[in-house]
């Protein structure tokens, strides 16, 4: 099923995102932890895409496992920056041989490690969005930002969003934030520019003091006060870290779906622990909003 199908079916989705492992890694270490968050029924997964394509062939062949093994809608992320619309045309057709039918179309950042890209034949995300939906197989998605791209001003930022959805993407998924009153202003501007798509909240548990570091510098995003407490309470403290972590974004989850949001995606950061946590942490009101769903 095509992903935009489910959001108009479901009132609340609930979603994974999953990344390959690296090169260093069998792919067969993912197989494993995709089989214990296939178990807790997410609506689909999704699977991250290396910044200039590097891990292309095992986000394919994961996405296939997700949809044909697992029996989960598979969501493959697809970066175009330094891409021919050659291989962009492989992609597709691996895809489509594996029964993939949802893309996240994205820009995609420059290689850390000072690989130089090639010149491609696509600028932005909403240049691959609008290449993709020429053909009607696919289920596009686009990425989102509530508190505005790093690259961009938040009027920027919301023009090239509207270009998004204005080539063909069926739905977005936000980037992550720890301030839902954000989000929801994020989402209020959206409204009124009649960018009527459904809209995915990106939440990431953190689980220890390194990894916020590394997020709020690679994203930018911000750190009310209440979850700075409790960074600076736990910091040197992991496993107490992790708990009040694991808490603050089932509270996040519970305030967004009580506010009627379309889905919550959750990075699991392929820690299946944290996810069983999260997902029992509102196994009452998954139940509730699927119930009523049916009524």
């Amino acid at each position: 099923m095509k992903i935009g199908e489910i959001f108009k079916n479901k009132s609340t989705v609930i979603s994974f995102e999953v990344f390959p492992p690296n090169k260093n890694y069998s792919i067969d270490h993912i197989y494993g932890t995709i089989d214990e968050l296939s178990a807790l029924e997410p609506d689909f997964i999704s699977v991250t895409y290396g910044a200039g394509g590097s891990t292309r062939g095992r986000t394919s062949q994961i996405a296939s496992r997700i949809k044909n093994t697992n029996g989960i809608e598979a969501l493959a992320h697809l970066t175009c920056l330094g891409a021919s619309k050659e291989e962009i045309d492989s992609i597709l057709k691996e895809l489509k041989d594996s029964n993939v039918k949802n893309i996240l179309a994205l820009r995609g950042d420059y290689p850390k490690d000072g690989t130089i890209l090639k010149d491609g034949d696509f600028s932005y995300a909403s240049d691959l969005v609008k290449y993709i939906k020429q053909d009607s197989s696919f289920s596009v998605g686009a990425a989102c930002y509530p508190e505005g791209h790093q690259d961009n001003n938040d009027l920027l930022d919301l023009f090239h969003l509207k270009n998004k959805i204005d080539t063909g993407s069926d739905f977005l998924i936000s980037q992550i934030f720890f301030d839902n009153e954000c989000f929801y202003r994020f989402k209020e501007k959206a409204e009124k520019l009649k960018m009527d798509v459904p809209i995915s909240a990106g939440i990431i548990p953190v689980t220890d003091a390194r990894q916020i570091r590394r997020i709020t510098s690679l994203c930018g995003c911000s750190i009310p006060k209440k979850f700075q407490k409790i960074l600076d309470r736990y910091e040197d403290k992991p496993e107490a870290l992790k708990e009040a972590g694991t808490a603050y974004a089932i509270e996040q989850i519970i305030d967004l779906i009580s506010s009627d949001v379309h889905g919550v995606h959750l990075y699991t950061m392929n820690k299946v622990e944290i996810a069983k946590k999260i997902i029992e942490g509102i196994s009452s009101i998954r139940k509730t909003f699927q119930e009523a769903a049916n009524d």
